[in-house]
């Protein structure tokens, strides 16, 4: 991994402007490293969708000496990300793990979330309920086809990752879908929808879904297809 070494003047959006200034930092991948006054250790984590760049976070590392077990002094990563657990289980061991830890739990989170507000900005009107957990690792919707009613529910087992590991779709047949077939009165999983969901991102995945949903449905309740 290439570091660049570079003095970097003050950014209010990580720390105070006197520690940051003429200060060198290292830029380590999407980090920006600086090493401040009194032992103390800046990380600024630059976040990013889809190429364009979204909020930085900050945190401040402290040991008050060589023999010392470093410590977070303070952050500005969301409270619902397991930072306590990163720093009890890794800081003391391996402070750069810990530091590429905690920037891969804000990159997945970052994204996981504008995946989400995404599919509601270009799919909106389609879209009847959305539910999520705060960060995003727990994801549940609704989708209202003129036959079908859709429910997509999605749990990331890693809140590193940024696929679902388990995925459930299923396909529950209006009224109406019944009458013109056979009747299906257990909805069914659309196991291809599971598939897309679990290799492409969301937006890429619905376009999918919703593109192969009416032949999917057609063979599935004509065949009496259920869960």
């Amino acid at each position: 991994m290439e570091v660049e070494r570079r003095a970097m003047p003050g950014d209010a959006n990580v720390l105070a402007d006197s520690d940051f200034q003429e200060k060198i930092t290292y830029k380590v991948g999407s980090k920006v490293i600086c090493c401040l006054e009194g032992a103390r250790i800046g990380i600024q984590y630059e976040t990013s969708f889809a190429g364009e760049p979204c909020e930085p976070y900050h945190c401040v590392l402290e040991s008050k000496s060589f023999l010392e077990k470093m410590t977070v002094l303070e952050h500005t990563i969301p409270f619902f990300l397991p930072i306590r657990e990163a720093e009890n289980d890794l800081l003391s061991s391996n402070a750069m793990r810990f530091i590429d830890h905690v920037g891969e739990l804000l990159q997945a989170y970052v994204d996981r979330r504008e995946q989400v507000r995404l599919i509601k900005e270009l799919y909106g009107n389609q879209i009847g309920e959305l539910y999520h957990s705060l960060p995003y690792h727990m994801i549940e919707f609704v989708v209202d086809d003129s036959d079908c009613k859709i429910t997509v529910c999605l749990r990331y087992a890693d809140l590193v990752l940024v696929l679902p590991t388990r995925v459930k779709v299923l396909a529950w047949p209006t009224s109406q879908f019944k009458k013109d077939s056979i009747s299906a009165p257990s909805p069914a999983r659309l196991s291809y929808a599971e598939d897309a969901l679990r290799n492409m991102s969301l937006p890429e995945a619905y376009a999918e879904i919703v593109l192969n949903l009416p032949q999917a449905l057609r063979q599935m309740f004509q065949h009496g297809g259920s869960c």
